[in-house]
């Protein structure tokens, strides 16, 4: 692993996520009350022990450098250890990234001053627990050019994602992006196919020469997904990781294979309440794979009043430090820190997250509520969707979001 550099792809604008996107890169965005969604694929490499890493960013990025500023400070010259974000530089001329093949081409330099082996190239965006030296070794066993993560999702789903053919071997033979029509399945197992979770593994020599053919061709979308991958596995030598046989200790039987891409807000909504059941589908309480983050200093969770009348208390829920329940009732929500829920407020199934303030008597149902939002006394969210949405943003299943900053009377 002294020999394998890492790479993420952290600077995606997260449209389909706005209005929490609104200022602030998807990576970027809060998650599970103490983390944002890039803590995930950092403490991944971390706890794999992959210690040299860029983070490439660019859209809306201070959030995001702000918070690994924070938390993701590592710097060691004797082990050459590091975790570095890398805004766009515009070194081969005065662009943006124009693709996800297109960000590593502009950021060539970095892979030559470190001269690896190998070269992991995750997504920043997706919630997910992944013993990464497990890929390295199937990748390395089988001496692959490229290694690609893969997820087995049901047969009727394929349409919503990038699937991927094998053979009998896990030989890449064939991708598709969003099939229409039923496409191969995985050997042995006719009701499930592959869905590319966007985790790569390159051999460096291949990874450099696919990206100058790629810069060069103008019809190019320069997309791993879309031009990288149909040029590489027809030589045979793409092989495919099946994620749900990779093993994580201390893991329950609930979260194996557990892979969430927040790529919408109902996405996001549903993984945020994967955490909280009594049996949660994702279990941040794993002490052998932890989710690493920063965290202010602040005071722990308070709960307070006990009466007939008014009982500060929380249900299926998880309430982060700093945060006050005064006399009110969180039923199956995620409570950020440094939050204040009045007397008789009712939360549930909700995301609130930090420095909001929710007024005596308020009701919230089915939130999403960003950061610094205030809400009045007897205010109402998510009992009256045709009310809710003259104001804010209600999604296809419902749920309301509360953008950051905004006064809720």
């Amino acid at each position: 692993m002294s020999n394998v550099l890492t790479m993420i792809m952290a600077g995606g604008e997260g449209s389909r996520l706005k209005p929490l996107t609104s200022d602030r890169t998807k990576p970027a965005v809060p998650f599970g009350g103490n983390y944002r969604i890039i803590d995930f694929v950092l403490s991944n490499f971390v706890n794999s022990g992959f210690m040299k890493i860029f983070v490439l960013t660019q859209f809306k990025s201070h959030s995001l450098l702000q918070h690994m500023r924070e938390g993701w400070r590592v710097s060691s010259g004797i082990v050459k250890q590091f975790i570095d974000p890398v805004p766009a530089q515009m070194r081969i001329g005065k662009k943006w990234y124009e693709g996800t093949a297109d960000a590593i081409y502009q950021n060539m330099n970095l892979i030559d001053d470190e001269d690896p082996d190998q070269i992991c190239i995750f997504g920043g965006d997706h919630i997910y627990r992944m013993d990464i030296r497990q890929m390295l070794r199937f990748h390395s066993k089988r001496h692959a050019v490229l290694t690609v993560a893969a997820i087995p999702v049901p047969i009727q789903d394929a349409h919503h994602f990038g699937i991927i053919e094998v053979d009998e071997e896990w030989r890449m033979t064939g991708f598709v992006e969003k099939p229409e029509s039923a496409p191969k399945t995985i050997p042995g197992n006719p009701d499930y196919v592959l869905a590319s979770m966007g985790n790569y593994i390159f051999e460096r020599g291949p990874l450099v020469d696919e990206l100058k053919k790629d810069a060069k061709d103008k019809n190019s979308d320069h997309d791993f997904g879309k031009n990288i991958l149909p040029k590489m596995f027809p030589a045979g030598n793409v092989f495919v990781y099946d994620f749900s046989q990779n093993y994580i200790p201390g893991i329950e039987e609930e979260e194996k294979g557990y892979w969430k891409d927040v790529g919408t807000l109902d996405t996001y909504w549903e993984a945020n309440m994967d955490l909280v059941g009594v049996q949660p589908h994702f279990n941040l309480y794993n002490n052998k794979w932890p989710v690493l983050t920063y965290i202010p200093p602040l005071p722990p969770a308070k709960f307070v009043h006990f009466s007939d009348l008014r009982t500060g208390h929380a249900i299926n829920s998880m309430i982060s430090s700093g945060a006050i329940i005064s006399g009110a009732l969180v039923e199956n929500s995620v409570v950020g820190y440094n939050v204040r829920i009045h007397s008789f407020a009712h939360v549930e199934h909700s995301v609130i997250m930090n420095n909001v303030s929710i007024g005596r008597g308020a009701k919230i149902r089915k939130a999403i509520i960003d950061k610094h939002v205030q809400i009045a006394p007897e205010a109402q969210i998510g009992y009256d969707l045709e009310a809710d949405k003259k104001r804010f943003e209600v999604t296809e299943n419902g749920v309301v979001v509360i953008p950051k900053g905004a006064e809720v009377v």
